[in-house]
Order: structure tokens, then C-alpha cells, then sequence
């Protein structure tokens, strides 16, 4: 015979704090990946700008007086698209690790130590942040 279990009330927003670190591990791999796909529309988008870009002369294009260029160039001036790009680079790098992490521990490496694995990808992945920081922040000023 089943065992019913209080799992508490929806409205209950305290339980957040009874979470391990394999349901901060699934909330985050979410998390990041709706964010991935949130860029990846956002990318289009700003790069589809550029099209009439493609009946602009050779010469336009060549001496960067194209839309596209133009867009870019004033993008990539911009503190707060470097900023954001920082971001994306975390969390693309977070996606991968723990997705990585989970396909390990699918295939049966790893099964003991996931939390450690977890910790160990966050750790990763600010390291990596930090250490890149200079190079996206270097062209802004």
C-alpha cells in the first residue's frame, strides 16, 4: 500500500530553503536555458537588422558603412551590452558544465559525488567569468 506525503503548500514560499543542491542544480539548468533560448531570439532579431545590408555596394560594405557594421559597432560601444555579455558568457558556460554533469551522472559516472560536481561547476563557471571579464570590458571605455 502507498505512503501519502505532505509536500506542504504551494503558497508556502519558505520551502526554498529545505532545497539540496540537486533541485538548485535543475533550477538553474532551466533557468539558463530559457535564457539561451531568450538570446537566441534576441540575437536573430538584432541581426536581421543588417539585411539591407545585403544590397549594399562592395564598397559600403568595405569600408564599414554598412547597417550591419554600423549596428554592431554602436552594440559593442555600449557598457551595458558588454555587461550583458558577460552574462551570457556565464551562463552558457553554466548550461554546458552541468549539462555535461548530468550526462555523466546519466551514464552512471559520478552518482555519488553529484553535489560536489554541482558546487564544482558553479565554481567553474565564476572562475571562468571572472578570469574573461577584462577581455569584454576592455573595448568599452
Amino acid at each position: 500500500m502507498s505512503q501519502s506525503y505532505n509536500r506542504g503548500l504551494i503558497e508556502d514560499f519558505g520551502r526554498w530553503r529545505e532545497f539540496e543542491a540537486g533541485m538548485w542544480a535543475w533550477i538553474f539548468h532551466k533557468f539558463t536555458g530559457w535564457v539561451l533560448i531568450g538570446y537566441l531570439f534576441t540575437h536573430i532579431a538584432v541581426l536581421s537588422t543588417g539585411i539591407p545590408a545585403a544590397g549594399a555596394g562592395e564598397a559600403a560594405i568595405a569600408a564599414g558603412n554598412d547597417v550591419y557594421t554600423q549596428t554592431i559597432v554602436s552594440l559593442e560601444g555600449l557598457l551595458l551590452v558588454r555587461l550583458l555579455e558577460v552574462g551570457l558568457l556565464a551562463v552558457a558556460v553554466f548550461h554546458m558544465l552541468n549539462g555535461t554533469r548530468l550526462l555523466l551522472t546519466d551514464l552512471g559516472i559520478g552518482l555519488e559525488a553529484q553535489d560536489k560536481s554541482f558546487y564544482a561547476s558553479l565554481i567553474l563557471t565564476g572562475a571562468i567569468t571572472v578570469a574573461s571579464v577584462p577581455t569584454f570590458i576592455a573595448g568599452a571605455f
